[in-house]
């Protein structure tokens, strides 16, 4: 008998993960999200962090209070910058992160004389 035939045989007990569930796992997502209030904030930075690219709608924090948007876009903006990401305003409401990267394409316009 062989050293291969003795090898203890790998417990088939597990399920194999296949290649399509493991691109499924690493695949980033787009996702559109209200911004709401401060607490927010962290399920936004997970799912940054996960990989995914964000849209936030701050028009319901907006309604509510102008000056936590501008500590909340300020929070998003440093975490962003830390993490390598990208992030930039959508129109007056909406917001867009990226993950580290992707970029966000910005057109350079002339200054007009």
């Amino acid at each position: 008998m062989s050293a291969i035939e003795r090898a203890p045989k790998k417990n088939s007990k597990e399920p194999k993960k296949s290649e399509s569930t493991l691109l499924e796992e690493t695949k980033p997502y787009l996702r559109a999200m209200p911004l709401r209030s401060l607490t927010d904030l962290e399920s936004i930075k997970d799912e940054v962090t996960k990989g995914n690219i964000l849209i936030l709608r701050i028009t319901p924090l907006a309604s509510k209070n102008i000056e936590e948007v501008k500590k909340a876009v300020n929070e998003l903006y440093d975490f962003t910058e830390s993490k390598n990401g990208d992030i930039a305003r959508l129109g007056e409401e909406r917001i867009v992160i990226c993950p580290e990267k992707i970029k966000i394409w910005r057109e350079k316009t002339p200054i007009s004389k």
